[in-house]
């Protein structure tokens, strides 16, 4: 069975950088996909990054080049660097992949900007 866990959320003030990783395990098989959405209080789930076996990446638009998403060369280990974070960025984190046609989910961690 394929498990993807999130590490590395947490509060911070604005302005300041969290970096967020997702392992996983299970999988005898590469991922074709693997990302980043959150989901804020009342709204929907929201892409914030993805990137592909090949390397492209894909931003939300909110993201404005403040985040930053990266992938292990070896296994499936992603990682989301995000830096200069706002208020409007609180929200739970859950890291997504896709392989041999599923999508798998993690159980979130949560991101809180405060002062």
């Amino acid at each position: 069975q394929v498990q993807l866990v999130e590490s590395g959320g947490g509060l911070v003030q604005p302005g300041g950088s969290l970096r967020l990783s997702c392992k996983t395990s299970g999988a005898i098989f590469s991922f074709t996909a693997m990302g980043w959405y959150r989901q804020a209080p009342g709204k929907q789930r929201e892409l914030v990054a993805t990137i592909i076996s090949n390397g492209i990446t894909n931003y939300g638009d909110f993201v404005k080049g403040r985040f930053s998403i990266s992938k292990e060369k070896v296994g499936n280990t992603w990682h989301l660097q995000m830096n200069n974070l706002a208020l409007e960025d609180t929200a739970v984190y859950y890291c997504w992949s896709r392989g041999r046609g599923h999508d798998y989910w993690g159980q979130g961690t949560q991101v809180t900007v405060s002062s």
